[in-house]
């Protein structure tokens, strides 16, 4: 098989390297490639391949379709929605995604940005810098609060954990009730907005989650509100949220992901919105997360090599 890596995968050229000698040992032909986001350089690469390997970089159907020999992609991501499905459905190529990999990384983000918000870490900062005192900006503790976790996966649940130890009350919207912890009270998504201190959401993007939190399900939310999310950038549609935050409706965001990856415009209106803290879709890329991404998505690599599936997407 013809293995192509299209895309770094953040880890050190050894290790790499241990990773690649161990297929061709196997009689497997291992090619890697830095990041190009130009599909021309991409079919380039890989249009003789039997197995493409990316991890968040977008691969249209056009691509798919001029891999003749392609018979799986391997992504080292969990969510999936850059790669054209449909496509794969088409050409009978079955995928794989590396899910597990970031659930206590992308957890942690989200719970720092919660206590950001609540203690206005950002203003505190700069007052301190400019020589000032904390007068007017003595902020709250997370114990105690109604934290709303929005979709049940692995990442939601380690989310939820966390903030259950913080001594959170915590509640869930899941479009299916789903088996979780007894301390995770499970609710219909206008209740969970309607109840909670702090809203974080954690939902895949598809259909049905595409501008799932617009401006009818913000104004359902408490003014002194928070709303998190290290999920997908389309799950919220940005404008609505950045006028929800300038005329008060909600108290302020923590934002890791958009409609498109960073670097974004400047004129992106959650860059200008009040109260907002925003990083460029970070939760995922730690120094541990990179590693256990690599021995997954190998793992996954060798099973489907041996005839088994793992992290089955298509």
């Amino acid at each position: 098989m013809k293995i192509v890596l299209l895309e770094s995968l953040a880890i050190s050229e050894d290790m790499l390297n241990q990773y690649a000698d161990a297929l061709c040992q196997a009689g497997h032909i291992f090619e890697a490639y830095e990041r190009d986001m130009n599909p021309d350089v991409q079919i380039a690469r890989a249009k003789d391949a039997d197995v493409i390997m990316i991890a968040n970089m977008p691969l249209k159907g056009e691509v798919i379709r001029a891999c003749k020999n392609l018979k799986y992609i391997n992504i080292a991501f969990t969510g999936v929605d850059h790669v054209d499905l449909a496509a794969c459905r088409e050409c009978g190529v079955q995928v794989s995604n590396a899910s597990g990999y970031s659930n206590r990384s992308v957890a942690e983000l989200a719970l720092c940005m919660m206590l950001t918000l609540l203690r206005s870490v950002p203003q505190v900062d700069a007052r301190c810098r400019a020589g000032g005192t904390k007068d007017g900006l003595v902020g709250c503790e997370l114990y105690g609060k109604a934290v709303a976790v929005v979709g049940l996966g692995a990442i939601g649940q380690t989310t939820a954990a966390l903030c259950h130890a913080f001594g959170c009350r915590v509640v869930a919207y899941n479009p299916r009730p789903k088996e979780a912890p007894a301390y995770i009270e499970q609710l219909s998504l206008d209740e969970v907005l309607a109840q909670s201190d702090i809203v974080t959401l954690h939902c895949p993007l598809n259909d049905t989650t595409r501008g799932m939190i617009s401006a009818d399900e913000l104004a359902k939310m408490k003014s002194s509100a928070f709303l998190v999310n290290t999920a997908r950038g389309p799950v919220v549609d940005s404008a609505a949220l950045a006028d929800a935050l300038n005329r008060g409706v909600i108290a302020g965001a923590g934002i890791d992901v958009f409609e498109t990856e960073p670097p974004l415009e400047p004129s992106h209106p959650l860059l200008h919105a009040k109260n907002t803290v925003v990083t460029p879709h970070v939760a995922f890329a730690t120094k541990e997360s990179m590693l256990l991404r690599a021995e997954i998505v190998f793992d996954t690599l060798h099973a489907w090599l041996n005839g088994e599936r793992k992290n089955v997407i298509l």
